[in-house]
């Protein structure tokens, strides 16, 4: 590890990051909230400053362009860490605790969407913008922008771009990772003008489709309305924001094959997002039907609700257009079982993501089959490729780490909360970026704020190591990292 590579790397991300703060001022001045100004100026001071000094040893254009993986890695995770603490300034000058604050910031920029507030009438409007802006720039990754914009990264860029967007197997749009990165950030913000305009034709004021679009292009969830997109009584809002968190649910690589080459039959092809829509449908209307057995009414309804839901968890959104937790225990085990199902690699959804359930269900097929013809040799693919065996290793550590550290953050929680339902889902929500869990303290009409104080930390943890994809934090935890050489 060259101490002085890192230290280069978070101070060019927080010089930045103090730069993207300064936007809420903007806002705060445009929505008559200039006295609403200061936490957020006082934020960019904190990051740029931080940012310099962190650049003082002194590193050469060299020493950048030979970036290693494990600097990478460090790198990455800890310009989140501090961009979680930088991000967290603002909430302190609304009377948020110091674990309260770190907890909503860290909530926006993994993009997991799960509040502590309670009252939203006593806040601004610039700050439920800020807080829409956080995600906006966790969702694709703070760091894949700044690979995109900064010359300085234009070598090291594929190392980092890797460490902050890890998945199953290496995809990229272009050969220069520097453009991959553009092309990626270019479809996300095509992505948000589209949904933008989409919402303000069917009815919404532009201060909350902004916010609404900021959160769902995101895969975030957090709503400036305390009822999430239930409480705007929209129809044609819910089914907007349901068809762009699909779509931000799907490889971005795949849409960039589709909108940007005209390559339209790339949906069709790609096995991962047919498996994505195949459980798309099969939850909604398996949960549409309990919901029908259960309180009648109208089936169009139900199925409206259901994929909506559906849609909600299995891109890690965690928006609500009903209050779920009021539902039969049969679909609320459905939605449980969404929640673990997760979307494409490659998208701004957290969780396991569906190429790595892919991957263990063909693993767990070649292991039966090598019973009945041990000699055989099968090997497995994702979308044509052949997986090789270090990635295949790679896919299944991650599975045991991420299922291990869901057990073991459950079972701590069960302990502190007294509730299964709190801790099961609470843990899944946090581990997975999704949002509301699925017990009534907090639901999609609930506020993580009545948790003790422990637990909050190792949610704050869970939604950390989720956006990042275990990677990078199971990496500085190895000495070898931190060898000098």
């Amino acid at each position: 590890m060259r101490y002085n590579i890192l230290s280069t790397v978070i101070g060019s991300n927080l010089r930045y990051i103090g730069i993207v703060m300064l936007i809420p001022v903007i806002f705060a001045l445009l929505y008559q909230e200039a006295n609403h100004s200061l936490p957020f100026i006082c934020a960019a001071f904190v990051s740029v400053i931080l940012g310099f000094l962190f650049a003082l040893p002194k590193t050469t254009e060299k020493d950048i362009d030979s970036m290693k993986k494990t600097e990478a890695l460090a790198g990455v995770f800890f310009s989140w860490v501090f961009f979680s603490l930088v991000c967290a300034i603002p909430y302190l000058f609304y009377d948020f605790n110091i674990t309260n604050a770190i907890f909503e910031s860290v909530s926006g920029i993994t993009t997991t969407g799960a509040t502590v507030i309670n009252d939203y009438t006593i806040y601004p409007k610039t700050l439920f913008f800020y807080r829409a802006m956080t995600q906006w720039f966790g969702g694709m990754g703070i760091v894949v922008l700044f690979i995109a914009v900064l010359p300085k990264f234009s070598v090291a860029g594929r190392q980092m771009f890797s460490a902050e967007s890890p998945g199953p197997v290496e995809e990229k749009v272009t050969p220069r990772i520097r453009h991959t990165a553009s092309w990626l950030w270019g479809i996300y913000l095509g992505l948000t003008i589209v949904q933008l305009i989409a919402l303000k034709f069917c009815g919404m004021d532009f201060y909350n489709s902004l916010c609404t679009t900021l959160s769902t292009v995101s895969t975030g969830g957090l709503s400036p309305n305390a009822q999430s997109i239930m409480g705007y009584n929209n129809q044609s809002a819910v089914i907007i924001t349901g068809i762009f968190m699909f779509l931000s649910g799907a490889n971005f690589i795949l849409l960039y094959k589709v909108f940007i080459q005209r390559k339209w039959g790339s949906f069709l092809k790609s096995e991962e997002f047919l498996t994505y829509l195949g459980i798309t449908v099969f939850f909604s209307l398996s949960i549409a039907f309990f919901l029908w057995s259960a309180h009648k009414g109208s089936f169009l309804k139900h199925i409206t609700d259901s994929f909506f839901q559906v849609i909600s968890l299995i891109t890690s959104t965690g928006f609500a257009s009903v209050d779920f937790i009021k539902w039969g225990a049969d679909a609320k085990i459905m939605l449980f079982a969404a929640m673990f199902a997760s979307a494409c690699a490659a998208s701004t959804a957290g969780g396991l993501k569906i190429a790595r359930w892919i991957y263990l269900f063909k693993y767990i097929k070649r292991e039966v089959a090598k019973i009945i013809h041990p000699s055989a040799v099968y090997p497995i693919k994702l979308e044509g490729k052949p997986v090789s065996d270090d990635t295949g290793s790679q896919i299944m550590a991650f599975c045991i780490f991420y299922f291990f550290i869901f057990a073991l953050s459950a079972f701590v929680t069960a302990l502190l909360e007294k509730s299964p339902a709190t801790a099961l889902s609470g843990a899944i929500t946090t581990l997975g970026n999704i949002g509301p869990g699925l017990s009534a303290k907090i639901g999609p009409m609930g506020s993580f704020d009545g948790l003790c104080c422990i637990t909050k930390w190792i949610f704050i943890f869970n939604m950390l190591i989720g956006r990042l994809e275990l990677i990078p934090f199971l990496a500085i935890l190895h000495k070898d990292l931190w060898t000098k050489n």
